[in-house]
């Protein structure tokens, strides 16, 4: 099968251009755009079409559907951030975060909710932001989710997702069906790795192909090193191309211009970037309130097979708990997280033989995690993007007391879920945690365990903040707009200008801020010269 939509696309004229090969080229763009993911190729593909003259610049390599194969190891070395080994700064919580052309769309796991009311009503009150609104925001979710498909899952769930709907439905809490961005599933389950068949809707089959159809450029495996800037405008951006394994850069520096910038990089790589050119930052916002839904799992044995690695990953959630709470802990989202060996074996815990026996039992396994929403109490700042010493962004997240009461709630309440429906044992995923056969078992084990760093698996695969929208700039580093507060022709389109977390799996709200925005923007130059801003 030949899934290769660049190849047909190159064959037709599609710029592209890998630097590990050559940056010899010239480039006049309008409108530089760094980053391809969610927020990157959105903007890419609007602007391509209103005729602006678009480059993308991509850190990671192109990778199409004929590179996936369904392998774990490949996919993590070749498509993730540091390898899949990203984590914050103290190792506390491990970071799952895409690096390829695409971004993080190209590696998830389709989950597509909007904006939930109750974030878009605190993001109003506590920063100003008028059109986080359900209605005026509406019409964006529409398109977007016609353009990419996103309609809620129409097959039956796998064995591993319909534990969530069996145990909430014996205990008469909340579960839904989750609405996924895909168009002709082969119900693979491998979405982590790569979707062989296209029938994922990420940028790299949509609004890539989209923005390339339309004429944009897009150079991958280059590294934006720095922006360089006068009084309030950016006045260029500084690159280098990656070596062949994408480990480090190489070659000279190349210097590009353009009236525009568009930041899209990443909601750990964006603020790092800013921190790395030193970028006006009077109020010290830059990489400040960074969120990152820190997830804690249980992991369930049953008598049936559930083959949790096959099938959809996500298509059954529970909301039960994910109201914004009146104490100082955190609401969570319950679902599932994909079971494939290689990643799920990280979490088995023990050693040996033990490990061994744990692993024998994957066939019969429900992993299960809660999706904790962070920053939405004064005290909850969540983290803060630094710089190492080597230039590269890492995220800086305490893990306070409210983190540690949500993680044993939470806990509890994926436990109560799995033995009512039907869990042989459950065991927390945890360094001392072990398999219990009764809820009451579960719960005295729980309050032996010390609820603290490394001892809690904690992961994460949704970054959101370090680049916050507000109305003014003391509270963030963009304006309504996405404009930058104190460079006007620098604009931060991703998951960064999020105050808070989402509160839900965030690439359709990623989508949707973005387009609203990017149609904004064009709608205010009123021409194709970005210089007529």
């Amino acid at each position: 099968m030949n899934n290769d939509l660049y190849a047909a696309g190159i064959a037709r004229g599609w710029n592209l251009v890998d630097a590990r090969e050559t940056l010899a080229t010239t480039y006049n763009p309008d409108v530089i755009i760094i980053g391809s993911g969610a927020g990157g190729a959105t903007a890419a593909a609007a602007l391509a079409k209103a005729g602006f003259r678009v480059l993308i610049l991509e850190e990671g390599s192109l990778k199409t559907a004929n590179d996936f194969h369904n392998d774990e190891l490949k996919a993590y070395a070749e498509l993730y951030q540091e390898g899949a080994l990203r984590t914050s700064k103290d190792g506390g919580i491990s970071i799952l975060q895409g690096r390829t052309v695409g971004g993080t769309t190209t590696v998830n796991w389709t989950s597509s909710f909007r904006t939930p009311n109750s974030t878009l009503a605190y993001w109003r009150e506590q920063f100003g932001i008028a059109t986080a609104q359900s209605e005026h925001l509406k019409p964006y979710f529409e398109r977007v989710e016609q353009r990419l498909n996103i309609e809620r899952w129409a097959a039956s769930p796998n064995a591993n997702n319909a534990v969530i709907q069996r145990g909430c439905e014996q205990l008469g809490w909340h579960w839904d069906v989750i609405p996924r961005n895909v168009q002709g599933c082969w119900n693979l389950g491998y979405c982590g790795t790569g979707c062989p068949t296209n029938a994922k809707q990420s940028m790299l089959v949509t609004h890539i192909p989209e923005a390339l159809e339309h004429g944009a450029q897009l150079i991958h495996s280059v590294r934006v090193q720095q922006l360089t800037w006068a009084n309030d405008q950016v006045t260029g951006v500084i690159c280098q191309a990656m070596d062949a394994h994408l480990h480090h850069t190489r070659g000279e520096l190349m210097h590009l211009q353009a009236p525009l910038v568009i930041l899209a990089g990443g909601a750990i790589n964006s603020p790092g970037l800013l921190l790395r050119s030193q970028t006006p930052d009077p109020h010290r916002t830059t990489g400040k309130r960074t969120f990152l839904h820190p997830v804690c799992m249980n992991m369930a044995v049953f008598d049936e097979t559930i083959d949790g690695f096959y099938g959809a990953p996500q298509s059954i959630y529970s909301d039960a708990f994910n109201d914004i709470p009146s104490t100082a802990e955190m609401g969570f989202k319950i679902e599932v997280a994909p079971m494939q060996p290689s990643i799920v074996s990280a979490l088995m815990g023990e050693f040996g033989d033990q490990h061994y026996q744990r692993m024998q039992q994957l066939a019969q396994s429900n992993l299960m995690l809660a999706l904790m929403r962070d920053g939405f109490h004064g005290d909850d700042h969540g983290g803060r993007v630094e710089l190492r010493a080597n230039g590269d962004a890492v995220v800086d997240y305490p893990l306070g007391e409210a983190l540690w009461n949500t993680c044993k709630k939470a806990f509890m309440a994926m436990a109560r879920i799995q033995f009512a429906a039907g869990a042989r044992s459950v065991m927390p995923v945890h360094a001392l945690g072990k398999a219990c056969t009764s809820i009451a078992a579960y719960q005295a084990h729980l309050e032996t365990l010390p609820m603290r760093i490394f001892d809690v698996r904690l992961s994460s695969a949704h970054v959101m903040g370090g680049c916050g929208m507000s109305e003014t700039p003391e509270q963030g580093v963009v304006n309504l707009s996405g404009q930058h507060h104190q460079l006007r022709n620098l604009y931060v389109f991703d998951g960064s200008i999020f105050p808070s977390s989402i509160g839900a799996n965030p690439q359709l709200s990623i989508y949707a801020w973005t387009l609203k925005l990017t149609e904004e923007l064009i709608a205010r130059l009123g021409s194709h010269d970005p210089r007529a801003q």
